[in-house]
């Protein structure tokens, strides 16, 4: 006698209706083609995807936070511009490989699109320079956040590098957005990159018969009281020139925060017109001489 296990259960026929109906629904979608070449865009393979995205977005932040754990902040900042392009490389990759694992070749995908991706290469062409400048600018440490730059005349502090663009505040408390390309392709200053410390100085004009050592020491005592100017290095005079008017001098000086060096300035250019009054230093005007002709001149030549 042969004995055949058999569905006879009301359990195991609800089971097999349950699965069957699962599997059916799994397997609905879109269906292009026919034989190996076909591609199956199906429930089941976008369920799997989300499953694997969110997959791989968990262990994509479990792994940013082992990364960044003992960093400081302004290298946390530019390691998030890295984290984003990488997520994006990684997403894509995981999506074509989930789909090549499911049966559908890839390739077909990327012959196809092959046309599409030269057109967008071509259109975002400057896209991809600013993305490749914001690898470098944080690859090479170039720029740092709280660095002052100077860019198109424009001089401004950086508080965002992103993968793209960087921020920074100007002194009349703008925001200028600087597409990172242009630290690849332009000049580009960056007032702290050695160091914060800068040299700034206020340029002046003194007329011809000054005393010059007088006019040196109230410039000297002017920066060594100044707030803000810094005591070492010690400020310094520099005899510039002899110009058509007046005698040149500029007070150079240093100062730790050169964001707020144009505030400095002003309050030196005060102290230095007050004390010019006191000991009767005088500024001149710009001079020049006429020469008038009268007629009866040009008659007698």
């Amino acid at each position: 006698m042969i004995w055949q296990e058999t569905p006879n259960t009301v359990k195991d026929i609800l089971e097999k209706d349950i699965w069957g109906s699962i599997k059916e629904f799994l397997n609905w979608g879109l269906h292009v083609g026919e034989g190996d070449k076909a591609i199956h865009i199906t429930i089941g393979l976008l369920l799997l995807i989300a499953v694997v995205f969110i997959a791989t977005s968990f262990a994509l932040k479990w792994i940013f936070k082992l990364l960044t754990r003992k960093m400081e902040s302004d290298d946390k900042l530019k390691f998030v511009s890295i984290y984003q392009f990488i997520k994006y490389v990684i997403y894509m990759a995981v999506i074509l490989l989930t789909m090549s694992a499911a049966g559908i070749d890839i390739t077909i995908l990327i012959t196809a699109s092959a046309a599409l991706f030269i057109g967008l290469g071509l259109a975002l062409q400057e896209l991809f320079q600013d993305v490749i400048g914001g690898i470098f600018i944080i690859v090479d440490k170039s720029l740092s956040v709280g660095d002052i730059i100077q860019v198109d005349g424009k001089v401004g502090k950086v508080f965002e590098i992103k993968l793209r663009t960087t921020r920074a505040l100007t002194r009349d408390d703008k925001v200028i957005i600087i597409p990172n390309h242009k630290f690849i392709s332009d000049i580009v200053y960056n007032y702290t990159q050695n160091h914060k410390t800068t040299r700034e100085s206020v340029n002046l004009g003194v007329a011809y018969g000054s005393d010059v050592a007088l006019v040196t020491k109230v410039l000297e005592d002017v920066a060594e009281v100044q707030k803000g100017v810094l005591k070492a290095p010690k400020p310094f005079v520099i005899f510039e020139d002899f110009g058509d008017s007046a005698l040149l001098f500029s007070l150079n000086f240093y100062v730790n925060d050169s964001y707020i060096d144009p505030k400095i300035k002003s309050e030196i250019r005060y102290k230095i017109e007050a004390k010019f009054r006191e000991h009767q230093i005088s500024i001149p005007f710009p001079q020049r001489d006429v020469h008038v002709y009268g007629q009866n001149t040009f008659e007698g030549r």
